[in-house]
């Protein structure tokens, strides 16, 4: 086994890389950035959005109109998510 020297970050991106930690951690970005994605108006209408399986998001809202047009735009959502978090997690959107 080889020594080599790496940084304290890089050494926990890599665990957390590894970690069954990884899809609770993509989850809690994904909630705290939701507003920024989407924008205000639809995340104040927003009542939760959840990732299940490491790649399914569910986006819950009881306002019948924004649903609607978060079926329309569920492609779109996955890519600002999936641009947002720098890397494919999400693969489908679920809107309920």
């Amino acid at each position: 086994m080889r020594n080599r020297t790496v940084s304290m970050g890089d050494a926990l991106r890599e665990y957390l890389n590894k970690s069954r930690f990884k899809p609770r951690l993509m989850e809690v970005r994904i909630q705290e950035n939701w507003e920024a994605v989407v924008g205000k108006t639809i995340a104040r209408y927003t009542e939760s959005v959840q990732l299940f399986d490491g790649s399914k998001l569910v986006i819950t809202t009881t306002v019948a109109p924004l649903k609607q047009e978060l079926n329309y735009s569920k492609d779109r959502i996955m890519k600002l998510v999936n641009d947002m978090l720098g890397e494919d997690i999400v693969k489908e959107v679920t809107i309920r």
